[in-house]
């Protein structure tokens, strides 16, 4: 074994300690008395983790400043690379001190005192809190004034001098972070009310009277409603709340059929409303929107959003979405690159559109430049289409050096639709001139909404919204769309697709009758290009002819319109089926078929409860999934008072068992 332990109890002798000096991270909270300032008011508890040893010592410290009783190291463990693993840290009233031989030996001041944290290396490099015990033999008292050696600026764990290379490193430790996985107490959250000040900038939530309250209760009130509800909290070096990340179990079952595509909602931060909310939104079978998360966060920073991102994705199993949308922002292009590189980052065309007056409200010309920049954006085909109109726009109207014009360029490719024709939208993505993206909390959230007052109208938005769902499900199964048509892609997509999905195709079909004069073009193999003519209306309302190519591969049973309707919306475009159409083909080939909005497919409710879904590698993954089993159990246990007493048996005997295991490990 290549571990070992040293002062493997309590020892007698005062601990050695080690003086931090130079540019360390604990200055930041030191007084010119170097004596530790601030609160800690969040006590240790289990599953509680830091970036450092140091970081344990420093949190557990400032809580027992706060309490009034001074900190000793107990325990430290070491592997034989010198590698610590292992601490424990003690109450300075605990264990006793040796019986000296002196003449005038001092007097006894420990009391055997039980009360301790355990931490310990995990294979994340990161310390976590394995063990906790809050209670002490003594009394304890922050108004004492009694003065503690452990409240002095100094550190423990190493008796060489720590020399930081610059400010950077500092960083490291100064920022380290306390993560709490569905707290040891239910859930309780023990936070201050005060008021955010300048001082902290975004490192913790601003959080008025009863706020913290609110949260506490809606999470309490949640977790006693639905046993997979899931919440994680990030904490800051003070104890505060930093930032929550929370969803039920519908939540995380729909993610499971609707991951595709993803909008991140953090306009709330964007226009400075009193929630700093994030939303996480999919797009469900009917086209609507489904909420598959929340979070608050402490500001528009990359640490909060890094921190949010990842946790989301955890509590999904670690499996990301393909596309994500959000808002055109250079912190959440970073943070989405670092957390989700494999996803298509997308902005959000509608909250583009919508900066516009506010942009360049203040040019002379105006109304001429949003029209100009309308038509580039909504009525070019082809990429070099809208390289022309854009460059003809900037020229024309003089804001060819306008910052914000030029941003706009430069992010082309992720928010003007004919770059995005290759990527799968499922409606998300808002193509047509005036169409918009309504917030999910529309009318329950504006900018003047307290945090106390939104959580009382949380479930009453969120359950309005599940309601719509379930009305079109009763609807999409008992009754079929009175179609104005009598084609047969209409017929056959109207006993696949929910009812919505089918008025929405219906118009396309419509649509068919406003084509004309297909001709023949270019023919590569088996692929035949055809143009279709349609008379549609452009821009301002004018009615005119435009081009659209459609490429057939009669083989295959492939068709792509250049208009791209498909990826946009999940159902193929009037010129895509006019084609089908003059070639014979009365069936949509299956391969446009999608399962995301058929209606005969069974989409369970529930979390599956098995452990094939899950990172037994992951500590929330283990987590969530134990509680909802022992959460089974204890329903089961407290039918009867004989299977009380056998669930009690069965559970001393698992207790008995973990204990063999973490002796084992130790």
């Amino acid at each position: 074994m290549d571990e070992v332990s040293l002062n493997t109890e309590p020892i007698d002798d005062d601990v050695d300690e080690f003086e931090i000096e130079g540019d360390c991270g604990i200055v930041e909270y030191v007084g010119q008395t170097s004596v530790i300032q601030g609160e800690n008011p969040l006590p240790p508890a289990v599953g509680m983790e830091f970036e450092s040893y140091e970081d344990v010592y420093f949190f557990y410290n400032c809580y027992a400043k706060e309490q009034g009783f001074g900190v000793r190291v107990s325990n430290t463990w070491y592997r034989k690379s010198k590698e610590r693993y292992r601490g424990k840290l003690s109450c300075s009233s605990a264990g006793f001190k040796k019986k000296s031989e002196a003449n005038r030996p001092r007097p006894e001041t420990r009391t055997g005192c039980p009360a301790m944290i355990k931490f310990r290396l995990m294979e994340n490099r990161r310390w976590r809190i394995i063990e906790a015990e809050l209670e002490h033999n003594h009394l304890i008292s922050p108004a004492s004034g009694k003065f503690y050696k452990s409240h002095k600026h100094i550190g423990i764990g190493t008796k060489r001098t720590l020399h930081l290379d610059g400010p950077e490193e500092a960083q490291k430790i100064r920022l380290f972070r306390t993560m709490v996985v569905d707290a040891e107490n239910n859930g309780a959250i023990d936070v201050d009310n005060r008021e955010f000040s300048n001082d902290v900038h975004y490192n913790q939530l601003k959080l008025k009277e009863g706020d913290a309250q609110a949260i506490q209760n809606y999470f309490l009130h949640s977790q006693l409603m639905d046993p997979n509800f899931f919440y994680v909290v990030d904490i800051n070096e003070k104890g505060y709340l930093r930032n929550l990340l929370w969803m039920d179990a519908m939540s995380r079952v729909a993610y499971h059929y609707f991951s595709d595509v993803i909008m991140i909602d953090s306009s709330c931060l964007t226009n400075k409303y009193e929630v700093p909310l994030v939303s996480f939104i999919g797009v469900n079978h009917h086209g609507q929107s489904v909420l598959l998360g929340c979070g608050l966060v402490a500001g528009e920073t990359v640490e909060s959003y890094t921190w949010l991102f990842r946790v989301w994705l955890t509590c999904m199993l670690g499996r990301p979405p393909q596309v994500i949308i959000t808002d055109q922002c250079r912190i959440l292009d970073t943070t989405v690159a670092d957390v989700f590189p494999r996803a298509c980052h997308c902005l959000c065309l509608s909250h583009i559109t919508g900066k516009v007056p506010v942009k360049l409200g203040g040019f002379s010309d105006y109304e001429a430049i949003r029209t100009a920049l309308n038509r580039a954006v909504y009525y070019s085909l082809r990429p070099e289409e809208f390289e022309t109109l854009w460059e003809d726009m900037i020229q024309l109207y003089g804001i060819k050096d306008n910052k914000w014009v030029q941003t706009l360029y430069e992010d082309r490719k992720r928010w003007v639709p004919v770059y995005l024709k290759d990527t799968f939208l499922a409606g998300a993505f808002p193509t047509q001139q005036n169409e918009v993206v309504v917030s999910f909390f529309e009318g329950y959230l504006d900018k003047h909404t307290s945090l106390k007052e939104f959580l009382n109208k949380y479930d009453q938005g969120l359950q309005t919204n599940r309601q719509l769902e379930v009305l079109e499900d009763m609807d999409s199964k008992n009754t079929s769309v009175m179609l104005k048509s009598r084609c047969y892609y209409d017929l056959q997509i109207s006993k696949l697709y929910t009812n919505n999905i089918v008025r929405k195709f219906e118009r396309e079909v419509e649509g068919m009758f406003s084509c004309f004069s297909t001709r023949q073009g270019h023919v590569d193999g088996p692929i035949v290009t055809y143009v279709v003519k349609e008379e549609a209306e452009g821009d301002g309302n004018r009615r005119e002819t435009r081009d659209f190519e459609v490429l057939y591969n009669a083989t295959e049973m492939e068709v792509a319109c250049i208009c791209g309707l498909f990826n946009y919306r999940g159902y193929l475009c009037r010129h895509a089926l006019y084609v089908l159409k003059q070639n014979g083909i009365e069936e949509i080939p299956s391969q446009y078929i999608l399962p995301r909005w058929r209606k005969d497919i069974k989409r369970v409710q529930v979390l599956d409860q098995s452990c094939t879904s899950i990172d037994t590698n992951n500590p929330v993954h283990r987590y969530d999934h134990l509680y909802k089993c022992i959460v089974q159990v204890v329903e089961e246990g407290r039918k009867s008072q004989d299977r009380y007493k056998a669930t009690q048996q069965a559970l001393d005997g698992i207790m008995s068992k973990l204990h063999l295991v973490q002796e084992h490990q130790v």
